[in-house]
C-alpha cells in the first residue's frame, strides 16, 4: 500500500458526487461516483459522512492505507455552499474527516470555473439543477452570487424551467394565458393524459424530483418547434444566463476586456441550439470582447487542478491531470 496522494479531489452536486484521487504527477489514481449531496435537507454533518464511502472507495483503487489521510490537500467543490454559515458548516464537516493534512471548500460552480480555464482568469455560469456564476482573476478577487433561488433574484436552470413550463400549460388550459403545446406535451411525457393530471401527479408526490426534472427537455423540444410561449421561456434562460456574466465581469472590473465566460451543468452541456445561439447573441452585445466555452470536461477536474494549484504543482502536471481524466473516461458507479 501506498503514502497519501496529492489531492483528494470533490465535486458535490444536487445531481451527483465525484470524488478522485490525484498523484503529485498529475495522475488520477482512484475514483469514484455517488448520489445526490443535499446539505440544505441532511444537514452538513450528515451530507458530508455520505461522501465517506466515496472516499474509501477511490482510497482503496488508489491503493493508499487505510486510517490514515487520502491526500495532503483536499479540494472539496460542494453544492448549497453558498452562505458564508453554510460554507463554515461544511468545513467543519469535511475537516472532521480527515481526509487530508489541508483542506479548502469550494462552492461547487468553482469547480466548473476553473475545469474550463488555462489560467485563473475568467467567469463561469452553471445552469444545471439550478443556476449559478462565479469569476476569479489572477491575484486571487473573486465574485459570486448568493443562488440560494428565487429569494436571491435567480431564475432557471431545469428545476426551475419544468415549473415555468407548468405554469404556462396550466393558465393556457384554464384561460388565463395563451395556448402553447406544453399543455399537451408535459402530460404525454409523464404517461399521463391531461394537465390536470399532471398537477395532481406533482402537488401528491407521485412524480419523484427526478421525473419533474425530465419535463425540462420537453420545454427546449417544444420551443425548437415554433411555440412562443416555450421560445419565450428560452430566450429568458439565455437572459439570466447572460445577464449573470456581465454582471459577474462588471464586478470583476473587466466587462470590456477579453475573458473566458466558462459555459456548464446540464441545460447549457445539452446544447439546445435555440438557447446556446441566443446567449451567443446577447453576450457578443454586451460584452464583445468575451469568449463563451461551453466545458463538458467533468468538474471534479476542476477541483483537482484547484487542489494541484494549492501544492504548487507545475503547468505540464495540470495538463497530465485532464489528460489522465480524458483517458479514463466517466467515472464509474459506485
Amino acid at each position: 500500500m501506498d503514502a497519501p496522494a496529492a489531492v483528494l479531489a470533490i465535486d458535490a452536486g444536487n445531481s451527483k458526487t465525484d470524488v478522485a484521487v490525484v498523484a503529485s504527477d498529475g495522475t488520477v489514481r482512484g475514483r469514484a461516483r455517488g448520489g445526490a449531496f443535499r446539505p440544505d435537507r441532511l444537514g452538513a454533518a450528515a451530507a458530508v459522512a455520505g461522501i465517506a464511502p466515496l472516499v474509501e472507495k477511490a482510497r482503496a483503487s488508489a491503493g493508499i492505507d487505510p486510517g490514515g489521510p487520502v491526500a495532503v490537500q483536499v479540494a472539496a467543490c460542494l453544492a448549497n455552499a453558498d452562505l458564508p454559515v453554510e460554507h463554515e458548516a461544511l468545513e467543519a464537516a469535511i475537516l472532521a474527516q480527515t481526509w487530508g493534512g489541508s483542506i479548502e471548500v469550494f462552492n461547487d460552480t468553482f469547480a466548473l470555473l476553473r475545469a474550463g480555464l488555462d489560467d485563473r482568469r475568467g467567469v463561469a455560469v452553471v445552469c444545471g439543477a439550478g443556476i449559478n456564476c462565479a469569476g476569479l482573476l489572477p491575484d486571487g478577487t473573486t465574485t459570486r452570487f448568493a443562488a440560494v433561488g428565487h429569494i436571491s433574484g435567480d431564475w432557471g436552470g431545469g428545476g426551475g424551467l419544468w415549473q415555468e413550463a407548468m405554469w404556462w400549460a396550466a393558465r393556457a388550459v384554464d384561460g388565463r394565458g395563451p395556448g402553447t403545446a406544453l399543455s399537451d406535451a408535459l402530460p404525454r411525457h409523464a404517461g399521463l393524459s391531461t394537465m390536470a393530471e399532471l398537477i395532481a401527479a406533482v402537488h401528491l408526490g407521485s412524480l419523484s424530483e427526478a421525473e419533474c426534472m425530465e419535463l425540462t427537455p420537453v420545454l427546449f423540444a417544444v420551443a425548437a418547434a415554433g411555440d412562443e410561449v416555450a421560445s419565450a421561456l428560452v430566450r429568458r434562460q439565455a437572459e439570466e444566463v447572460v445577464t449573470l456574466a456581465v454582471a459577474a465581469m462588471r464586478r470583476l472590473g473587466v466587462l470590456g476586456e477579453a475573458l473566458p465566460v466558462v459555459l456548464g451543468g446540464g441545460v447549457l452541456t445539452a446544447g439546445h441550439p435555440q438557447l446556446m445561439n441566443e446567449i451567443d447573441r446577447l453576450l457578443a452585445d454586451a460584452a464583445p470582447l468575451a469568449v463563451p466555452k461551453v466545458v463538458r470536461t467533468p468538474p471534479v477536474v476542476g477541483a483537482a487542478l484547484l487542489g494541484l494549484d494549492r501544492v504548487g504543482a507545475e503547468a505540464g502536471v495540470r495538463e497530465r491531470l485532464r489528460e489522465s481524466f480524458a483517458a479514463l473516461g466517466e467515472a464509474p458507479a459506485v
